[in-house]
Order: structure tokens, then C-alpha cells, then sequence
């Protein structure tokens, strides 16, 4: 079925096509009228929609997590658009490829496991390659990995997203660990990388939609983590116990502070050169998509509560044009440099 792209979708437009619905909730408005409160997905993006007119008897024709057929009006809601739907019917699993509802890397993942393979047989310690070795040929292990997404929202939130912030971070951590020189044991830095995050091809769900498992939701990816390193390492054969604690440390600490989630702060340099390019990657990758997501022609994103701030695009209005200021365009905000505070994105 041709679909109509979230992207695309303009106001006072009407839309039909199929996407994926990632909310469904039944309401009562005001009057005491049934509706259902949805949202819709697509590989471009995802809109807030409603079923206001026989939302008991629609409700009956799809589920949270369908690919549904649908037919609505586009209306201006809070600021962006609404889909105010009239017609929605699940389609059977022949009808579509789930590839085309969820967003993915840019990036081939064919070849971004290639070169993760690459990384690992460049190692020189051996005992760090056998145990990444063993960790990627595990079939169930290594399928996951080349598509899981590195978070539900915030950064590399898309289809063999995690893979493409691993391999990220590697590069970042060659570059380091030439740079700072012999103090930095380089292979157990780019272990770190390689599975910092490696808990979240469980903890997270990315089969249908994203969300959070509930091994995810009552563990959490850090723990899940640390488990799968034990795992392999006991069917190793002396593999060295000072070397598991000084890699499970960095899967621990990669967080960097305890109010971000990490079980313990970094205290080895590898440490505490993971969490940082960890936390910087991340963050790059957050506003390359602010930037990618702003509006043509402006200057400014709307500001981020995330960062406390408006982020500069280096947009340029074409000449005659007018721009609008930071004040005009956001006049219920405070100035930016008012603001403090600290964030975490690993979440």
C-alpha cells in the first residue's frame, strides 16, 4: 500500500496511507464522549493522532503496535500537527515490511559489522580478542546487535543504531589512545566501547516498535551487561580475572556519574575516557538531528529543554528575507543563558 510520509504531512492536508501505530489509548473528552488518543509512525517520523467520530467500534480494528491502513486530516495541535482520523484498519504481516515503519542508520549494517569484526581481529591482546570473538559469534547475540537501536528516543534511536554509536566511539577511542600514548592500554579501551552498551540488545524491544523489555524495564541494560561478560568468560579458559573486573568496570561506570544510572564512577583512565566519549558522542549525535529536523531557512532550533538552550543550525535566510529574533519566535521562553544544570542522554 502506498503511504503518505509523516515528513510530508502539511496542515489542513488529508492523509492516507499505512503506518505503524506506536500509541493507543482510550478517552473520554469532556462531554464524556469516547476517543481514542494514538500515535502514528513512520521511517521519517512519528505525529500525535485521535479518533474523535465511533471510536468504540474503530478501536475494534487495530492494536497498539499494528501496521494499520489510515485515512484522516491533518490539524495544528500544540504547536505541530495532530491526524484527526476517520478511518484505521490493521494490515496483515503480507502486506508491508516493518523495515519501512521504523527509523534505521544511514549507514549499511552489513558493512558497519565488517568493520566491527575488522576493530576486534586488529587487537593485539589476545585475551580481550578471544572474548570479543566469542561475544560475536554467538548467532542470537550478533543478529541483535547489527540492528538494535542504541536508545527508545534521545541518540541513535533508529535501527542498527547502536552498532553505528559503537563504532563511533571506537574510532574516537583509536584517535585518544594514539594521542595520549603508552599509559592508555588501547584494546581494553576499544573492548569498552565495543560493550559498553552491549546489554541493550535486551533491554530494549525493536522488533514491532521501541520500547523497553521487561527484562530492560526491571534490570536495566548496565546489569544485563555485566551478566553477558561473565557468561563468556567463564566458558573461557584462563581468561584473567583482573582483566573481567577492569572491563566490567568500564560497562559499570560508563555512565560517569551515579545520577546518571551508573552503578560506580569511572576510576581506571579507560574509564573515564569511555563515559566521556560516550557522553559526547551521544550528545553530537542529539543535535546533528535537531539540526537535520530544524526549519529550512532558520537559524535556531526552538529551544531545548534537554540542553536548556537554542541551538544554532548555521542556517542562513536567502537575502530580503526577514528572521525572525530568539525573542519573536519564543516569547514564553527565558533566555537560554539564564539557564544551568546538567544532562545525561545515556537514557
Amino acid at each position: 500500500m502506498k503511504k503518505t510520509c509523516i515528513k510530508n504531512i502539511k496542515e489542513k492536508e488529508h492523509v492516507a496511507g499505512a503506518f505503524l501505530v506506536t500509541k493507543k489509548e482510550m478517552g473520554l473528552s469532556k462531554s464524556g464522549k469516547p476517543y481514542i488518543n494514538m500515535r502514528i509512525m513512520d521511517s521519517t517520523g512519528e505525529l500525535e493522532a485521535r479518533v474523535w467520530e465511533d471510536a468504540e467500534e474503530l478501536g475494534k480494528n487495530f492494536r497498539k503496535d499494528d501496521v494499520a491502513a489510515v485515512k484522516g486530516f491533518a490539524v495544528a495541535y500544540q504547536g505541530g500537527l495532530q491526524v484527526n482520523i476517520s478511518s484505521v484498519t490493521a494490515l496483515s504481516d503480507t502486506e508491508y515490511s516493518i523495515r519501512d515503519f521504523l527509523p534505521a542508520s544511514a549507514k549499511d549494517p552489513v558493512k558497519m559489522m565488517a568493520e566491527l569484526d575488522r576493530i576486534i581481529s586488529g587487537m593485539k591482546d589476545e585475551r580481550l580478542k578471544g572474548l570479543l570473538t566469542a561475544i560475536f559469534k554467538d548467532p542470537d547475540i550478533r543478529s541483535r546487535f547489527e540492528v538494535a537501536p542504541a536508545a527508545k528516543a534521545m541518540h541513535h534511536s533508529y535501527l542498527s543504531g547502536l552498532l553505528e554509536h559503537v563504532l563511533s566511539i571506537c574510532g574516537l577511542a583509536e584517535k585518544i589512545a594514539d594521542h595520549y600514548g603508552r599509559r592508555i592500554n588501547k584494546d581494553l579501551l576499544l573492548s569498552g566501547a565495543i560493550l559498553h552498551d552491549i546489554g541493550k540488545i535486551y533491554e530494549l524491544s525493536y522488533r514491532r516498535s521501541f520500547d523497553y523489555t521487561d527484562e530492560g524495564r526491571l534490570i536495566g541494560h548496565i546489569t544485563i551487561g555485566v551478566e553477558m561478560i561473565d557468561e563468556k568468560v567463564r566458558a573461557l579458559k584462563d581468561f584473567p580475572k583482573d582483566l573481567s573486573v577492569l572491563l566490567k568496570h568500564m560497562i559499570l561506570s560508563h555512565h560517569g556519574q551515579l545520577e546518571f544510572g551508573s552503578p560506580k564512577r569511572p576510576k581506571t583512565i579507560e574509564a573515564i575516557i569511555l563515559s566521556y566519549l560516550d557522553d559526547m558522542d551521544a550528545k553530537v549525535s542529539t543535535v546533528q538531528s535537531l539540526i537535520e529536523a530544524s526549519a529550512e531557512g532558520s537559524s535556531w532550533t526552538p529551544y531545548q529543554r534537554l540542553f536548556e538552550r537554542y541551538i544554532y543550525t548555521g542556517g542562513v535566510k536567502p537575502p530580503g528575507e526577514s528572521v525572525k529574533t530568539e525573542s519573536e519566535e519564543n516569547k514564553d521562553e527565558d533566555d537560554d543563558d539564564d539557564k544551568s544544570g546538567s544532562l545525561s542522554l545515556f537514557r
